[in-house]
């Protein structure tokens, strides 16, 4: 058995013998960025202070020779061979440390797929080094040459090894940015994101039952959140409570049923404000929330979706004894952009 040390906190993880880095890491609540688990995509790419381990079989794109001369490791492969290994992770309070944001890093445009009628997704491929990013997080696109300023927009899947990130974009009604995107955006084009930004990403640390509430493309943020910490094997339950106006509007049902299926401790509930149906949950998540949830107080919350609807939730939330550092919410989001007009929509998920 070693121990692993995290710089700066200080705080401590046992390793079994043969267990990897990353592994002990998960198992001990604690998020690392990762994403092939085979020492290929150089996502977990962490600096070793103190002590000796096994790096394992690792591909040179991954981890330079210079890289491992600095003391760098990849912690999907990395095992201890001493009984302490000091590593760099996260800040004085062991929580994430987030990634410097990039400006104008080029993209293709791989897909767009509609998944409603107001939301169409992109794919966005990386010309260059993929975003660095923690799922909940967003970026800026836009096009100020075609009339349609930098807005914000919620990443809608964890990290890839490939670097794509997926966007789900909502027309809104006089929009300049959504509407180009809907309009004019087009396969093949190359476009430009700023980014990562936002704290959306909780405390890895926790381990208690989650619950997710969103409407609308405000889904974005959520889905990358459940694809990670389903990915890590994280194993309280986590519902997801969405709302939707119609059927009509209710999107990624095949991904959500996959995960249900896959993960028993998952479960998704649809709530539809606009169209009854036999069955199914109806009425605005507030207003049923203490029918399904009567006691959210050892629970972790997350909202995203208008601004409105993250305000109502997490009044619902706090008045079932959520705890109010256990809320994590994406709501407005403020930003200057100079010579534009100010967003015409701030909320999480999408911004005009």
């Amino acid at each position: 058995m070693s121990r692993i040390r995290l710089h700066p906190s200080g705080r401590t993880v046992d390793c079994r013998d043969g267990e990897t880095v990353l592994s002990a890491l998960e198992q001990a609540g604690y998020a690392l960025p990762n994403n092939c688990r085979a020492g290929a995509c150089g996502e977990c790419k962490v600096k070793v202070l103190e002590g000796q381990f096994d790096q394992g079989m690792v591909l040179d794109m991954a981890l330079s020779r210079a890289e491992r001369k600095d003391g760098y490791g990849l912690m999907c492969m990395a095992k201890p061979i001493s009984d302490e290994l000091v590593i760099e992770f996260g800040t004085a309070d062991a929580k994430p440390k987030l990634f410097p944001p990039r400006e104008n890093a080029p993209f293709v445009v791989t897909d767009r797929i509609p998944r409603t009628p107001r939301i169409v997704e992109l794919r966005l491929r990386p010309l260059g080094q993929p975003l660095r990013y923690w799922p909940g997080q967003y970026v800026m696109l836009g096009d100020a040459s075609a009339g349609a300023p930098p807005r914000c927009y919620s990443i809608a899947n964890a990290p890839r090894p490939d670097g794509e990130i997926v966007l789900q974009v909502t027309r809104v009604d006089g929009g300049p940015t959504s509407n180009w995107i809907h309009d004019r955006l087009d396969v093949g084009a190359t476009v430009r994101l700023s980014g990562p930004y936002g704290t959306f990403i909780g405390d890895p640390s926790v381990d208690s039952p989650v619950l997710c509430m969103a409407a609308g493309s405000g889904l974005a943020p959520i889905l990358a959140l459940t694809d990670a910490a389903l990915r890590r094997g994280y194993r309280p339950p986590v519902t997801l409570l969405f709302s939707a106006s119609t059927m009509a509007d209710v999107y990624e049902r095949g991904l959500l049923s996959y995960w249900q299926a896959r993960h028993r401790n998952f479960k998704v509930q649809v709530t539809l404000t606009r169209e009854p149906r036999e069955g199914g949950l109806t009425g605005r998540i507030p207003a049923i929330l203490p029918g399904l949830f009567p006691d959210l107080s050892g629970h972790a919350v997350f909202i995203a979706g208008s601004p409105a609807f993250v305000e109502g939730c997490a009044a619902a939330a706090r008045a079932l004894g959520a705890r109010e550092d256990q809320i994590h919410s994406e709501g407005y989001v403020s930003q200057h952009i100079p010579e534009a007009p100010p967003p015409e929509r701030l909320m999480a998920g999408a911004l005009a």
